[in-house]
């Protein structure tokens, strides 16, 4: 099974790619689910010449029917990543605060939008300093980019194709075991799970450092759950943001027909009519 190349990028390789005479565009989508904003840690300092963007209002759409963290409009996305110097054909670095989770969303976001060229830095901001490399605190003003935004570029689920994912594939459910299983909710509602989806918590293969495994590591994790060639897959969260770095990793594991489930469990629970599971699933592994 072949892996892709073209997903991650280290520090040492990102720096060299700035150093060159056509570096990326590099976007700052430093994220946290409660605390202080993002562009606090953006102003404090970031990469030499990146561009903060935020995840809650501009790689999103408002949060409401569509769950916590919905499709962006395109217009409006594509008047933010042009005012960030995204190119057609210009490739295009993503960084957050370490845990990969908001970059992943952001490159899912991009990949969605048409972008192909789009990489995560692997350990984001926190391995970026941890090397000694150039920190700034003054913001870019880039040449404004001229890309189109394309919806469609990524495979996307909604509620009922998500079911139907739950019921003859395997829908990998990527929060903490507690709330999958309905024990606690602290953020949603409605505790609980799709029926039928089965649970691979983010920290099984994500380390705190943000660092990725290697694919062969990552394949044996999800073909725990029977994610294998020529099975229909896909992964919902809270609100499509870890799930998205599911994607990736996914997608690193050699399964790039991964499909995300944007509006997630957020999303889910806003029709009473859909059912909500407890407890463990026949396929959950031991």
């Amino acid at each position: 099974m072949s892996v892709p190349d073209d997903l991650l990028v280290d520090v040492t390789g990102l720096a060299a790619e700035l150093a060159s005479t056509e570096p990326p565009a590099v976007l700052d989508v430093r994220w946290r689910l409660v605390g202080p904003p993002g562009r606090t840690d953006y102003l404090a300092g970031h990469l030499p010449g990146a561009v903060f963007v935020d995840l809650d209002a501009e790689l999103s759409g408002p949060p409401g029917a569509g769950g916590r963290h919905p499709l962006p409009d395109p217009a409006a996305l594509q008047r933010v990543l042009r005012a960030a110097g995204v190119r057609t054909g210009r490739p295009v670095v993503v960084y957050d605060g370490g845990d990969g989770m908001a970059a992943a969303r952001a490159w899912w976001t991009l990949r969605w939008a048409g972008h192909r060229q789009v990489r995560v830095l692997d350990g984001g901001f926190p391995a970026w300093a941890g090397a000694g490399l150039p920190v700034v605190t003054e913001a870019p003003s880039p040449t404004p980019g001229d890309m189109t935004v394309r919806p469609g570029g990524m495979p996307v689920l909604d509620a009922g194709s998500a079911a139907e994912v739950a019921s003859d594939g395997v829908l990998v459910d990527v929060r903490a075991a507690a709330r999958y299983r309905g024990e606690s909710e602290p953020v949603d509602p409605v505790a609980g799970h799709i029926p039928g989806a089965v649970n691979v918590p983010a920290t099984d293969y994500v380390g705190v450092d943000g660092l990725l495994p290697a694919a062969d590591s990552l394949r044996a994790r999800f073909a725990e759950v029977g994610v294998r060639p020529g099975v229909r897959v896909g992964a919902y969260c809270g609100s499509g943001v870890t799930a998205a770095q599911a994607v990736l990793v996914l997608h690193r594991a050699g399964y790039p027909e991964a499909a995300l489930y944007v509006g997630s469990w957020s999303h889910w629970i806003t029709d009473p009519d859909r059912p909500v599971a407890t407890g463990a699933e026949p396929g959950d592994p031991a």
